[in-house]
């Protein structure tokens, strides 16, 4: 059975940093493509970072240059290192994982992903 956990969330203030992780048993974490999302409330759900089987990224344009997405495989550990957090990134943000090595642009879609995490509460203060 396949188990996505996020931690890392927390409450900072704006221009400071957090680091998700993300641990998901039950699957060989390399072969799989790997993604991060976020939903605040009253609006859906987007991507903010995903990374393919192959190593490629993507970012949310509004991201870019702040969030860094990494994995550890032998650690089946996925990251989202948030620099210059912003109020606007206030939000629930999820980990995900597709049955596929997946391809750039399906990397930020939801429907793409299969596995879930409960979420991890980020909180930004202005």
């Amino acid at each position: 059975q396949v188990q996505v956990v996020e931690s890392g969330g927390g409450l900072v203030q704006a221009g400071g940093s957090l680091r998700l992780s993300c641990t998901a048993t039950g699957l060989t974490f390399d072969n799989y493509a790997m993604g991060w999302f976020r939903q605040a409330p009253g609006k859906e759900r987007e991507g903010v970072a995903g990374i393919a089987r192959d190593g490629s990224t993507r970012y949310a344009e509004s991201v870019k240059g702040r969030f860094t997405i990494s994995q550890d495989n032998a650690r089946n550990t996925l990251y989202l290192q948030m620099n210059g957090l912003k109020p606007e990134d206030t939000a629930m943000y999820y980990c995900a994982a597709a049955l596929t090595g997946g391809s750039w642009w399906s990397l930020l879609l939801p429907a793409f992903y299969t596995y879930w995490g409960q979420g991890t509460q980020v909180t930004v203060s202005s």
